[in-house]
């Protein structure tokens, strides 16, 4: 029988190898699977939530998008989503993984890139947004300038981008970013939403409650804690991994 291991596990997208970590699991695989996306610019990393998930028995991989904690290129949304993608085409590429098993979790922007992901890839059965933040419904909300001075607050670990240019671009895809608006495309998907009550990055009245009421098939939380979920850490990674178990 094969041991756990963590290790590098490069991403190829946009011409780049992104830096990503794979937690394996114990045991002979392949294994099912799970894409942890962490949020904008990745503070929280949601490493304690890979190494649960290993423990559960599922592959995890942990990446950085491109422009993004030393990964060479540039940053942007639209990068998220082409390496999110990538990183999907990777795991289902390695024959460690079980390809018809696997999941895409993300937190905050991580949760909207899941949501994006899994709508516009019709293999992909199961998908949860953590605090997801929803750029579609920010874009349209009066006064999305409002954002440019918080995204340029977090640009430390990023390259090639500015508050101005992330706040455009949002705005330039607008409504077609609604997360809302994706619920005809995931209807028959396995769907997971965590909220957060004490959330002010992602309030749940604008980020979390409309698309609970959009994807009526959902299993969803509202737990009274931060964006980053600090104190329901444990029943976070409790609440995913029941999820996901009942969903095999």
């Amino acid at each position: 029988m094969t041991h756990a291991s963590t290790s590098a596990y490069p991403v190829s997208s946009g011409g780049h190898d992104l830096p990503g970590v794979l937690h394996l699991p114990a045991g002979d695989g392949p294994h099912p699977a799970v894409l942890l996306l962490h949020g904008f610019p990745g503070w929280e990393r949601n490493f304690d939530l890979a190494h649960s998930l290993q423990r559960a028995g599922y592959a995890t991989l942990v990446f950085h998008y491109r422009g993004s904690w030393g990964a060479a290129g540039t940053w942007s949304w639209t990068h998220v989503l082409e390496d999110s993608a990538a990183a999907v085409a990777t795991l289902r590429a390695d024959p460690q993984i079980d390809a018809s098993r696997l999941a895409v979790i993300g937190h905050s922007m991580g949760g909207f890139a899941a949501l994006q992901t899994v709508a516009a890839d019709a293999t992909i059965p199961v998908v949860g947004s953590i605090a997801g933040f929803d750029f579609g419904a920010a874009a349209t909300a009066p006064n999305p300038d409002r954002y440019v001075e918080p995204f340029d607050g977090d640009l430390l670990p990023l390259q090639g981008t500015s508050g101005r240019a992330l706040v455009d671009e949002m705005v330039a895809h607008g409504p077609e970013w609604r997360l809302a608006g994706l619920a005809p495309q995931l209807a028959d998907r396995h769907v997971l939403l965590i909220g957060a009550g004490r959330d002010t990055a992602a309030p749940p009245e604008e980020h979390h409650l409309p698309l609970v009421a959009a994807y009526q098939n959902a299993e969803h939380h509202l737990f009274p804690t931060d964006h980053a979920l600090s104190d329901h850490r444990e029943k976070l990674a409790q609440v995913t991994i029941a999820f996901l178990s009942s969903k095999a």
